[in-house]
């Protein structure tokens, strides 16, 4: 049993090595194919936008959203109830749509706006397929720099065609840590991420989803965040784990669409029990 009295391995996968929900795995090329034109068709819809008047308004929650959002989302909702109408859909922007096949695709058109608006080329539009809850498809588009990570449950990750690799990491001393902001952390998180900080060899902010593509890409180690929805998580699962990282809750849980939004990816699965150890400290 490991010391924080688990049975199963990192990120709760069961000692064998395969995820619980390794035979769920459904996606057909099929899916893959409308992966591909919905993340050409986002990216289509924000170029025009970038480093141009992207009509920047603040929704409810003061978080900023544009037009280039707007049209992004619209545009992949509109392929998705045309290509498989019974199939729910979660967006940011447009909200839930209900669907009867226990499949769910989960849209984040632009993840990281602020980024966007700032010219800054680190955003990124997210798509994910859930089925029955679990994540299983993942793409994470840079429609700029024209880099794209896709992730398959069972399958090793691309990146622009390539197999995706996440680097070995023997000491987090000599790990590269990010966080989009520690802003996004309440009080005690940002007591338990600041125990991390401690720990690794250096921390780098800002970046969003992108930050979870360097993982899959070896350029990064780890990643914490906090107070994430489904649609800015979903299709990073695929991704990571593809690339033979590993995604877990700060319990090191699985993430599903139950999660509350605690994430840590690490490329090294062997380094999870010591990030958990240290999140666990809260407040101490």
């Amino acid at each position: 049993m490991s010391a924080l009295g688990r049975e199963t391995g990192a990120c709760g996968l069961a000692q064998r090595g395969e995820p619980v929900y390794a035979s769920k795995m459904r996606v057909t090329d099929t899916d893959l194919a409308l992966a591909a034109a919905l993340a050409d068709a986002a990216g289509s819809a924000i170029r025009p936008y970038y480093r141009a008047d992207h009509g920047l308004e603040a929704k409810s929650d003061a978080s900023p959203v544009t037009l280039a959002d707007r049209a992004a989302e619209g545009a992949m909702r509109a392929l998705i109830e045309r290509a498989f109408p019974a199939d729910a859909i979660i967006g940011e922007e447009y909200g839930t749509k209900d669907g009867t096949s226990g499949r769910t695709w989960v849209l984040d058109p632009i993840d990281g706006t602020r980024a966007f608006i700032s010219g800054r080329p680190i955003f990124g539009t997210l798509i994910a397929l859930m089925i029955d809850g679990w994540p299983m498809m993942g793409v994470i588009d840079q429609p700029i720099l024209q880099e794209r990570w896709l992730g398959v449950m069972g399958r090793p990750t691309l990146f622009n065609g390539t197999a995706a690799v996440a680097r070995r990491c023997p000491d987090l001393a000599k790990a590269l840590l990010a966080t989009t902001s520690p802003a996004l952390f309440d009080d005690t998180q940002l007591h338990a991420f600041e125990h991390l900080d401690a720990a690794v060899m250096s921390t780098v902010l800002g970046g969003d989803c992108y930050n979870y593509g360097c993982v899959a890409s070896g350029w990064l180690d780890v990643v914490v965040e906090a107070q994430l929805k489904i649609y800015d998580f979903a299709a990073l699962v695929p991704i990571v784990e593809g690339a033979g990282g590993r995604m877990c809750d700060w319990s090191g849980d699985p993430l599903t669409g139950d999660s509350i939004g605690e994430v840590i990816a690490a490329g090294d699965p062997a380094r999870i029990e010591e990030i958990l150890e240290l999140l666990a400290c809260r407040g101490h």
